[in-house]
């Protein structure tokens, strides 16, 4: 029987001064869970909105041609600042393109256009030209565009496999989130769906059919039919929820397992909890990193990279890092200097971007770059507290 360390470790709470003010001042709405749906706040009225005019998106031979022109650049989101920014793995920054306040995460479509999640709305930039297309608003009111950990607008983001829907995690703080539904022919949002409290990631299954929105607040993942639109609650809690909004041990990304469709969700580099959407189960598998987790991603062959940020505990957890795991649970762990937020992996699966830019106090502006066959690791300056990141 496998063994997990310090039980205990679901009494921790986040409690330095003005995060205990913002997390109390939360409490007071809702409990967070989509079970709530029908009186989530935030929740739009069903009208479209006006249309969004924008050039045409680029196609055709001389498209593709710009678009592999720097095959392996990186996009990521600037955090701190209202940009995305264009890193050549090698040499760094070549470039940024203007956005939206706090832009946080992204998704590249096949047609070289990224999907950015802002605290505006989501921004659409053709990578090729290297300009912003659009910025469509949210019909969810999450007050006014700010920036920061606590930030109300878009969170998670993902694209239909069929490229034909965005779907963006709207955080309105102090209460339950919203899944949005942007049309990607039309730019307009279509649908609106009640989640839980902070909807950090957005997930698509394989087959489009199912989208998974992992509430970093609730301790949920909402699992929503992507024909009717209806969502279901699944609590995913392997320390309990003692300690609410306080706690630090709650869902911060997931993963879709190619093998079976199953989430993977890594909690405290302690627990790995595998969870079937189809049934709700949940199963722990564990870690081996002791440190607190954050994003993570999944290559075709299985296996799973997730960022460690650092300790809760000094005293007992240890520092950043890198966790790669295959698929039969065998891990490496390569140590890393600060606190990171999210990866990618390079088409070649052979290197790892992290990016310095983390939701709390601590981050830099750069990424990590990872060898992931030596361990080496190297520093590269990018961005603006860059968080969200893909390989084009």
């Amino acid at each position: 029987m496998t063994k997990f360390r310090r039980a205990s470790r679901s009494a921790r709470v986040l409690v330095p001064g003005a995060v205990a003010v913002a997390l109390l001042a939360g409490c007071a709405q809702g409990s967070g869970g989509a079970a709530e749906a029908s009186g989530a706040p935030g929740s739009a009225s069903p009208s479209t909105g006006p249309a969004v005019t924008v050039p045409p998106t680029p196609s055709g031979a001389s498209a593709a041609a710009d678009a592999s022109a720097a095959p392996g650049t990186l996009l990521v989101t600037d955090f701190g600042s209202d940009t995305v920014t264009f890193v050549d793995p090698a040499r760094g920054a070549t470039g940024s393109v203007e956005v939206g306040t706090a832009p946080y995460g992204l998704v590249l479509g096949a047609d070289g256009r990224a999907w950015v999640a802002t605290a505006e709305g989501v921004a659409v930039v053709d990578t090729a030209t290297r300009e912003r297309l659009a910025l469509v608003p949210y019909r969810t009111d999450s007050g006014p565009a700010t920036t920061g950990e606590y930030r109300g607008g878009g969170m998670g983001i993902a694209l239909a496999p069929d490229g034909r829907r965005v779907y963006v995690g709207v955080n309105v703080p102090g209460g339950n989130g919203t899944l949005e539904v942007l049309d990607t022919a039309t730019l307009r949002f279509t649908d609106t769906v009640p989640v839980g409290r902070r909807p950090f990631d957005v997930d698509v299954s394989r087959d489009g059919a199912e989208v998974y929105v992992t509430n970093h607040d609730s301790f949920d993942v909402t699992v929503v039919a992507a024909g009717s639109l209806s969502p279901r609650r699944v609590e995913v809690a392997p320390y309990g929820t003692e300690g609410g909004l306080g706690s630090w041990l709650k869902p911060h990304y997931a993963a879709v397992r190619p093998s079976d469709g199953k989430l993977l969700l890594p909690f405290e580099g302690e627990r790995l909890a595998v969870v079937d959407p189809r049934t709700g189960r949940t199963t722990i598998e564990p870690m081996t990193a002791n440190t607190h987790q954050h994003g993570t991603t999944v290559t075709s062959d299985g296996t799973l990279l997730t960022v460690g940020t650092g300790p809760i505990d000094p005293d007992v957890d240890e520092g950043p890092s890198l966790t790669v795991r295959t698929p039969g649970g065998a891990e490496r762990v390569y140590p890393l200097e600060g606190p990171h937020e999210s990866v990618a992996v390079s088409e070649d699966g052979r290197t790892a971007y992290v990016t310095g830019g983390f939701t709390r106090d601590g981050y830099w502006d750069g990424l990590t770059v990872v060898d992931l066959a030596s361990g080496d690791t190297r520093r590269l300056a990018a961005g603006s507290r860059p968080l969200g990141i893909v390989v084009l």
